[in-house]
């Protein structure tokens, strides 16, 4: 039976054969976005089709507008078809959305991301970050850190709970005695902890199986916050029914010492939200480079959205110079976490590899290839 991945553009639909079928078809949103967004994307879907080719996948994509581009079109971030076609998906493929700075003033850009990635967790109920950290041997010499700090290895998965926290708790803007005052509150019921404490414990499981003896890193401030207490109580009897699993808990300033001191101690790292932006972001340098980042956001029934976490980049947009790993990588995270398709993973994780050793690379990665080379090298490989 002939395999098609069909790709629409609003009422617009393209199909290309790519091979032999299973027996189950896979439908995934694309969100490509703003900026480099659209390259990027390009690059991911070609790998789409040659691993779909290769393996015998049946792949319905769908592409719907997110972002700016949103804007332009029908004058919402995040519009109702787009939610009604990430509602009808197994799983959202997102590219970046944002302006450029000079430019975010504007009615276009004003508000997009909050609308945008924050609509798309709060609609979804997208719960848990996942964001892997792992230096390519072939990058270590643009890792920040000493050679004797890499040689020890550095394979850390952040997980991090999305919705609830500071950012989405009652704000507040007021004056008192004529003084300015601004109020976030952070908020979390036990819940929310203990349903993203889970998902880190089963994450830490899973890669004990490659790597040995799992380890669950507890991040907090509980020497002097509320929720931060709370949340140490949570994960620790959480903890109590993975027994196999080493829990540590690790006060926030301490972790950020450790993540540049001795990165190779950590294996899965559970944050709250605010904390685990910072942290993970602050991780993402080890790497070398954004543009080889990949992440998923997750409910509890296990829909997902997968994207890189290095922006929409307007300032370099249109120029084909935009690195496509990450999004590729995120195409291999979105093939692992929503379908189980962990063969189909590790070959575009391979075929990631083997580009980057080969010297097919974009210039933040100290190469001179285009956004274009290098996804064609990845396909090639694959």
């Amino acid at each position: 039976m002939a395999v098609f991945i069909s790709v629409y553009v609003l009422n617009l639909s393209l199909w290309h054969f790519v091979g032999y079928t299973r027996l189950m078809d896979y439908k995934i949103a694309i969100l490509a976005g703003d900026g480099v967004g659209n390259e990027v994307m390009d690059e991911a879907l070609k790998v789409l089709d040659a691993v779909s080719e290769k393996f015998g996948l049946s792949v319905e994509a769908q592409k719907a507008l997110i972002g700016g581009a949103a804007f332009d079109a029908v004058g919402d971030h995040f519009p109702e078809e787009t939610k009604k076609v990430c509602r009808e998906s197994d799983a959202i493929l997102f590219g970046s959305v944002g302006g450029p700075v000079s430019e975010l003033h504007l009615d276009k850009w004003k508000g997009c991301e909050i609308n945008s990635i924050l609509g798309l967790r709060k609609a979804f109920d997208f719960n848990c970050n996942y964001r892997p950290i792992k230096i390519f041997n072939s990058l270590a010499q643009y890792c920040p850190l000493k050679k004797e700090l890499i040689d020890k290895g550095i394979d850390i998965l952040f997980i991090r709970e999305l919705v609830g926290d500071i950012y989405f708790g009652e704000k507040k803007r007021f004056e008192k005695d004529g003084i300015r005052v601004a109020s976030d509150l952070a908020t979390y019921d036990e819940n929310q902890i203990a349903s993203v404490t889970r998902l880190a414990f089963e994450a830490a499981r899973k890669r004990a199986t490659i790597k040995g003896k799992g380890k669950v890193s507890s991040v907090d401030k509980a020497n002097v916050l509320e929720v931060g207490k709370l949340w140490r109580e949570v994960v620790s009897e959480i903890a109590k029914d993975y027994s196999d699993i080493e829990l540590e808990h690790i006060l926030v300033d301490n972790c950020a010492m450790q993540l540049i001191k001795n990165p190779s101690q950590f294996d899965v790292i559970l944050t709250p939200n605010m904390f685990g932006d910072i942290l993970s972001d602050a991780a993402a340098v080890l790497p070398g480079s954004l543009g080889v980042m990949a992440s998923a956001s997750m409910n509890s029934k296990g829909f997902g959205m997968f994207e890189p976490p290095g922006g929409s980049a307007q300032d370099i947009a249109g120029k084909g110079i935009a690195n496509p790993m990450g999004q590729i990588l995120s195409l291999a995270m979105m093939l692992r976490f929503s379908f189980g398709l962990n063969k189909e993973a590790q070959a575009i994780e391979l075929a990631v590899e083997k580009t980057i050793d080969s010297g097919i690379r974009t210039g933040d990665i100290g190469g001179s290839s285009s956004t274009t080379q290098v996804g064609d090298s990845v396909v090639a490989s694959l």
